[in-house]
């Protein structure tokens, strides 16, 4: 895949939205492939990270598992910190099409033509 257009990266956030709600029988998103596709949202969007990093992280039992989350998604985020918007939305399409394809049923196949189309 060449160049992905800002329309193709949309049409995949929405792509991964709608799955995150209805699951597909045969394609299911693992925790990595969240926050991949997250780190790259984020960073295609709204630029290197702009967050501070969670302090006191064991404060509380409840804090810790929310600290735990976030400090996850913040560091998966900063991990690709300088990377540029088209990179962000070539590999954030390319990772789904990968992933449907693997998946291989026939809804899946249909949302890669769908998103190859866009």
């Amino acid at each position: 895949m060449s160049e992905v257009t800002k329309a193709k990266f949309d049409k995949a956030v929405q792509i991964i939205e709608s799955l995150k709600n209805v699951p597909n029988d045969g394609f299911k998103l693992e925790t990595d492939d969240l926050l991949f596709f997250y780190r790259y949202y984020k960073q295609a969007t709204i630029g290197d990270v702009n967050t501070k990093k969670p302090e006191g992280m064991f404060a509380s039992l409840t804090a810790n598992l929310v600290d735990f989350r976030e400090t996850a998604k913040r560091n998966a985020w900063e991990s690709v910190k300088g990377t540029p918007v088209e990179v962000c939305y070539k590999k954030y399409v390319e990772k789904l099409i990968e992933l449907l394809k693997k998946a291989g049923d026939s809804k899946s196949l249909e949302l890669v033509q769908e998103l190859e189309a866009a």
